[in-house]
């Protein structure tokens, strides 16, 4: 449960050209360009993280940063010599001090498919409930993707220190877990020139991006939102659409708003019209089952 970061950056640069923009691509980073990158990052977390008092020498001031400067102190030990043996060395990647930075992931221009999953793999939870188990002393395991260097499979933890744990990936009130920076961003002047238009497919990647929408006259037409049977389809792995008995595909004929008409419906097929009472509020754990 290291906070980490996952970041979408194009190989090159955006030229603004009369009457649209240019790609000019970039060479890969060099090693130590991206070992001096990470000590530029290094830097400015640890003071970040001074100012806002996560670090051993001050004392947080409320709850949630006493959580998240504990799971922050357990991984990250600034304080303390680190005793294990190097990682095995990859290009462009850079190890310092519990900080480390991955920039060795390419994709090719029209693998549009496999922008999709990167995008979706930046985008995933930070905890997967799959890898979670009880452990014959009753604590609970969360299985590792890859063996630690000391050969640690699964880190073990008690109700109340997973509790902590998790805590300290619950993002502040009303902030986005995805942002957008440079062209990119929704303010950008060089924006209107890199969406595309609504009703055209992305081909290959050209010499020169002129599409048709202009910053003076941003696009009218709004590209189309998933429908919620696409986000159910995308998060649970379940199309509404295609009928467990026949294996046809489902077809929407109305949509029943009215309360008149939901009930009538409900009393026809048998089942209750009224809402079910709410539970009462559990009181918290008991210690035995942490």
């Amino acid at each position: 449960m290291t906070p980490h970061f996952h970041s979408l950056v194009p190989d090159g640069v955006f030229v603004p050209r009369e009457g649209g923009v240019h790609f000019e691509g970039l060479a890969p980073p060099t090693q130590g360009e991206v070992e001096r990158l990470l000590k530029v990052v290094r830097h400015r977390v640890l003071r970040l993280l001074e100012k806002r008092g996560a670090l051993p020498a001050q004392g947080p001031e409320d709850a949630l940063q006493a959580y998240q400067a504990h799971s922050l102190q357990q991984r990250l030990r600034w304080t303390e010599v680190d005793v294990r043996p190097p990682p095995r060395k990859q290009p462009r990647c850079a190890v310092l001090e519990g900080f480390s930075l991955h920039a060795n992931t390419h994709l090719h221009a029209n693998d549009r498919q496999g922008l999709e999953r990167l995008c979706r793999y930046g985008a995933r939870g930070a905890l997967a409930l799959e890898r979670l188990s009880r452990a014959e002393d009753g604590r609970i395991a969360y299985r590792m993707k890859r063996p630690l260097p000391d050969g640690t499979t699964h880190l073990l933890f008690t109700g109340l220190e997973l509790l902590r744990r998790v805590a300290s990936l619950v993002p502040p009130p009303r902030a986005n877990l995805t942002r957008f920076h440079g062209v990119f961003a929704p303010g950008a002047k060089l924006r209107p020139f890199l969406l595309p238009q609504a009703g055209t497919e992305a081909g290959p990647q050209k010499e020169s991006l002129c599409l048709a929408a202009t910053v003076e006259e941003p696009r009218k037409q709004r590209t189309a939102r998933v429908d919620w049977a696409g986000l159910l389809r995308r998060t649970f792995a379940l199309d509404v659409f295609a009928c467990p008995r026949c294996g046809g595909r489902r077809k929407v004929q109305a949509y029943v708003t009215t309360p008149a008409g939901v009930r009538s419906i409900l009393e026809h097929l048998g089942l209750p019209t009224q809402a079910l009472k709410r539970a009462p509020a559990r009181g918290p754990p008991q210690r035995a089952w942490c």
